[in-house]
């Protein structure tokens, strides 16, 4: 990948992903307080409902811009021909590394969001403090292989489905969609994919909530998942599933459209430049 290729997918899925992040806040916080093994009242129902914004707003730039460089790197060394039958693997595989790269920063900054986000009292320093006094650096990262474990098959499903409808819709008009067709694209695309994860969104709450030395707290997805199962059955592995449908809808909506759209102006600017 050129280097102009490299710098335009690193600002553009640093600015889309800083833009869903910040706009759709308080529909996370809903749905965090709503997987919450407290409840969603006791949790602090729709108070405070931006607690936890800032460590999203620190980590939002650098985990996207993380996705999409290692993404488009990825789908550049695995070049196929378009109509091949190996394009959507290729998405997948680009995709997949793409977030266990990504994890590396999204994860730190997801657990101090969500624990400031169910303890409204509390502020982003005083909860990272609290973490890094109580379990250290291993603390930032509990949850990293439930958070793989939920993304990877999420990137599974939103990141070909989201090229093949571009093609589809690509081939269909004759011309190469514009920026908002491939935002559409996205929001079924994440809408889709955010309906068949969230179980393991689900669990991946519980997990980064759950008490020190707990047996939830010791990240067995399986455990978890199964922990839901016998006490809340069916219902409590798909709660939340409304505000977490919307907001990623919403999310691929802005997130996919815009990054296509930045790259595109960083592109043509670049190009013009030279």
């Amino acid at each position: 990948m050129e280097r102009r290729d490299y710098l335009s997918s690193l600002m553009a899925g640093g600015i889309a992903g800083m833009c869903v992040d910040l706009i759709l806040f308080p529909l996370d916080t809903v749905k965090t307080r709503l997987q919450s093994p407290l409840g969603f009242y006791k949790s602090g129902g729709f108070r405070g409902i931006y607690a936890g914004v800032p460590s999203t707003a620190l980590g939002s730039f650098p985990n996207a811009s993380a996705f999409f460089v290692t993404y488009e790197t990825v789908k550049s060394l695995l070049h196929t021909d378009p109509s091949s039958y190996l394009s959507p693997v290729k998405h997948m595989v680009a995709a997949s590394l793409g977030e266990v790269v990504a994890c590396l920063i999204r994860v730190p900054s997801e657990v101090i969001k969500q624990r400031t986000q169910v303890s409204p009292s509390s502020t982003t320093y005083q909860m990272l403090a609290s973490t890094l006094r109580e379990e250290g650096i291993r603390g930032l990262y509990r949850g990293y292989k439930s958070t793989v474990l939920r993304e990877i098959p999420f990137a599974f499903v939103q990141f070909p489905l989201w090229e093949f409808l571009k093609d589809l819709w690509s081939w269909k008009q004759g011309q190469a969609v514009e920026s908002w067709q491939s935002a559409v694209c996205g929001a079924f695309a994440g809408g889709f994919a955010a309906a068949v994860t969230t179980p393991l969104d689900v669990a991946k709450t519980r997990i980064m909530l759950a008490k020190t030395g707990s047996s939830t707290a010791s990240g067995n997805v399986l455990l978890a998942l199964n922990d839901i199962w016998r006490t809340q059955g069916v219902s409590g592995l798909f709660v939340g599933i409304v505000p977490r449908i919307t907001a990623i809808s919403l999310g691929g909506f802005i997130f996919l459209g815009a990054y296509d759209k930045v790259r595109s102006l960083l592109l043509h600017t670049a190009k013009n430049g030279q």
